[in-house]
């Protein structure tokens, strides 16, 4: 079962970035000098105000309680920006595809820094040792998964549209099948022991709750005006990077395995919150 992951993750993330390059406009990237306040606006929301909310409302009294497990997978998740699938959440919420790829981007190139930064800042606000995140490895993590299959993407579709033009419905086809069996594999593989470990850290679904609330709330306000923007800087600062989050985790602690389980359960509150109030917004 490890060796099929280790090998279907990789290539159904890979194909669902390549299809969504394709489908992107050839000048979507062109884009920032006219867009740049937003661009700017939007990623200090991502990559900044939703680690310091997670901070604040970690160091509050209730969340005391939290076992430590919680608070690295929840400390990890808001401070990893640019899921590998806000394009496509975009794209289903009405937003703006071109936006959500221009600022998916951006917030990949910024976590190199922020990443590592919040880390260390971290260790002294928390009090704890051995998180001495290093750029390369957030890059290569964001590179790989997002940016090289998303530019191949883009450069191929440039190169060569009328190709691209064929292909690009049988391969949208293929990562939607992929998707849906990579979905199916980890909810048979972690589900067992994810309901469990929900039940028995209730105290953390309210502060999960109100973390993706908060996520949701600073990208429609940094977005201004337009229902579309909105909707695309919402799920652009709502999702997170659960590869990056459970990479880092596997890395730099290894011996607490649960903080995976905390990391996969913040993903699927946020999975449940911002879905319908994404809908509701278009």
């Amino acid at each position: 079962m490890a060796a099929i992951a280790a090998v279907l993750i990789p290539l159904t993330l890979f194909t669902v970035m390549l299809a969504l390059g394709l489908g992107l406009p050839v000048d979507a990237f062109r884009q920032w000098r006219r867009h740049w306040p937003l661009l700017l606006r939007v990623e200090l929301a991502t990559c900044l105000l939703v680690p310091l909310a997670a901070w604040l409302l970690l160091s509050l009294p209730p969340a005391r309680v939290l076992s430590v497990e919680v608070r690295h997978g929840i400390a990890l998740m808001a401070a990893c920006p640019s899921a590998p699938l806000i394009l496509r959440k975009a794209g289903k919420s009405g937003g703006n595809v071109a936006e959500a790829g221009l600022l998916q981007v951006a917030a990949a190139g910024l976590a190199i820094v922020t990443v590592p930064l919040l880390a260390q800042l971290g260790e002294r606000v928390f009090a704890v040792e051995g998180w001495d995140v290093l750029p390369r490895q957030v890059a290569l993590q964001v590179g790989q998964v997002q940016l090289l299959p998303l530019l191949a993407g883009l450069l191929l579709r440039h190169r060569f549209p009328g190709t691209t033009a064929r292909l690009q419905l049988p391969l949208d086809r293929l990562a939607n099948g992929l998707l849906a069996v990579l979905v199916l594999a980890v909810l048979v593989k972690t589900l067992p022991l994810l309901v469990p470990f929900g039940l028995a850290n209730l105290p953390a679904l309210p502060l999960m709750v109100l973390l993706v609330l908060l996520s949701l709330a600073f990208g429609y306000a940094a977005a201004g005006e337009g229902r579309e923007r909105r909707i695309t800087a919402a799920a652009v600062t709502s999702m997170r990077n659960p590869g990056l989050a459970l990479l880092l985790a596997s890395t730099y602690a290894p011996q607490i395995p649960a903080v995976k389980l905390a990391i996969l359960l913040y993903l699927l509150i946020t999975v449940l919150v911002s879905a319908p109030l994404l809908r509701r917004m278009r």
